[in-house]
């Protein structure tokens, strides 16, 4: 009689998705291992609350695993069997349990996709590698698209996702006549309607954190560990998703590119923790939206919705295959040859200049800043200083509860920092203070002063901007949209540009102490 295989399969700490069809029958002869691994806490200096929820996350979905009838090892930081990385914990387990056959989900990250393919070329059992069937594209979907061009242009992407769902469509047209509404979104928040109360989780991760403690993992940030906010399983994820399309969506279009000192997270779902660790799927939570403002198109409008669903079906599947499409190189991209330090002030927020005080305090309490927060403040800030992408890329990856390289490095090397020379973005992201008096409530109370360019109390922000144009001129003047600013400097004339210049040298001798 044949002897049915025994089957090992991994599941990573981003793979949490209960539907996935490896779980809707439980089988003996199929065991899963999830692991706590100090190879994962310790490749980047992680914020504590990042570690503690995946941790808790992947406990909990050990324990639902357990209770639908799956067999599961798991595997934790201390446990005396854990051997600390993936490789040398399933060579141990596949001995041990006289294993047959060993299957992973693809990972999304590319270093652990390498080290995995590498692995199996090892081991002595029959290997698979299956689809974590999560996202809306394929991982060469984007690279095929634009196949043959130099520029991978997110509209036009977005506008293929659209066409290819059927999402925000009627008759073939977008709804409302127009693709997106990027220009009624990008309102300041002024306290025109009322905040919505947040839904914040109470977790007690005690256990957790004393864990993280005893086994010395170095971490960044603080945490109330009887009380982390963040969602931990599908239950709390799904309260999130719901209590978001009830309470925030009305106005999230309106108020997503705002900044205020009232709220950290104004309109914003905060649903990225549940969708990158797959509690959650892309197409379950644009659905949700779509219900929400279907069945409530008085509360509701079309710029709302498409300003949600354009962040989800576009932004998010845009920059998956914007990293599949450029790694390995992407991670070593330097356009502008920056190498400056990070300023400390990043892993402590103590610096005078509130926006940037407010943006790090923020991320370092709760883990979290919202995209423009992340993009035309800690971004802006970064690129304009000529801080080395390699150390940019560092913060943003270890201090953000969402941060998993897939959808961090993309966005922080092409987007924020411009180091893949414009595959991605068409110009810069960067800016005066004046787009942050504008989309704020900062420079009201800051000690800088957001309309000065140089001379005492002069917004950082100003001088440093200009410098940045000045010394990539034979870089930047090449790009289209890029023009008008040279113009623009060109007719301050000598003197000016000089105590600009000057104003600038001078704080980028001490970032430090800004």
């Amino acid at each position: 009689m044949h002897q049915p295989q025994k089957v090992l399969r991994l599941i990573l700490g981003d793979q949490l998705n209960e539907n996935h069809f490896w779980f809707q029958h439980s089988d003996r002869n199929i065991t899963y291992v999830i692991m706590e691994i100090r190879q994962e806490t310790d490749y980047a200096k992680h914020h504590i609350q990042k570690v503690a929820a995946i941790f808790a996350a992947m406990r909990s979905f050990a324990d639902r695993l357990g209770n639908m009838g799956h067999r599961v090892i798991y595997l934790k930081l201390d446990d005396p069997e854990n051997r600390q990385t993936f490789g040398a914990n399933i060579r141990a387990l596949l001995d041990q349990k006289k294993m047959d056959c060993f299957e992973y989900l693809l990972p999304d990250e590319y270093r652990l996709d390498t080290q995995l393919k590498e692995l199996v070329k090892t081991l002595p059992v029959t290997c698979h590698a299956m689809d974590t069937q999560h996202f809306l594209t394929e991982r060469k979907d984007l690279s095929q698209l634009f196949a043959g061009k130099k520029r991978y242009l997110m509209e036009s992407f977005y506008r293929w996702m659209r066409k290819r769902y059927g999402i925000l469509m009627q008759a073939g047209k977008p709804v409302g006549d127009q693709w997106n509404f990027d220009q009624k979104n990008r309102e300041p928040y002024r306290g025109q309607v009322p905040l919505p109360k947040p839904l914040f989780f109470d977790n007690d991760v005690k256990d957790i954190d004393e864990t993280i403690r005893r086994n010395k993992v170095k971490t960044i940030g603080q945490m109330l560990a009887d009380r982390l906010i963040w969602p931990v399983n599908r239950d709390q994820s799904l309260a999130l998703m719901k209590h978001f399309v009830e309470e925030a969506l009305p106005t999230f279009g309106t108020f997503q590119d705002a900044m205020s000192t009232d709220s950290w997270h104004l309109f914003h779902c905060r649903l990225s923790f549940s969708l990158n660790t797959k509690m959650l799927s892309p197409m379950e939570v644009i659905d949700a939206a779509l219900q929400a403002w279907e069945t409530r198109p008085s509360k509701i409008s079309v710029q709302q919705i498409e300003g949600f669903v354009r962040q989800i079906l576009g932004w998010r599947e845009y920059m998956r295959g914007i990293y599949w499409a450029l790694m390995p190189d992407l991670s070593e991209t330097n356009y502008f040859d920056h190498n400056a330090p990070l300023p400390k002030f990043y892993w402590t927020g103590d610096t005078r200049m509130n926006c940037l005080q407010h943006a790090i305090k923020q991320s370092l309490q709760h883990a979290y800043a919202h995209h423009i927060q992340r993009l035309m403040i800690t971004g802006n800030f970064a690129l304009l200083a000529g801080v080395h992408p390699d150390a940019v890329n560092e913060w943003y990856l270890g201090i953000y509860i969402d941060a998993v390289e897939w959808v961090e490095l993309p966005n922080t090397r092409a987007m924020s920092q411009f180091a893949d020379g414009g595959r991605v973005a068409t110009k810069p992201y960067v800016s005066t203070a004046r787009y942050i008096h504008a989309m704020s409530d900062y420079c009201n109370t800051c000690i800088y002063k957001w309309n000065k360019r140089y001379g005492e109390g002069a917004c950082p922000f100003n001088s440093l901007y200009w410098h940045f144009f000045h010394r990539n001129r034979r870089r930047l003047k090449k790009i289209p949209r890029i023009g008008m600013m040279f113009r623009t400097w060109d007719r301050m004339g000598h003197r000016e540009q000089s105590r600009i210049l000057h104003q600038a040298d001078t704080y980028r001798e001490r970032l430090d102490r800004l």
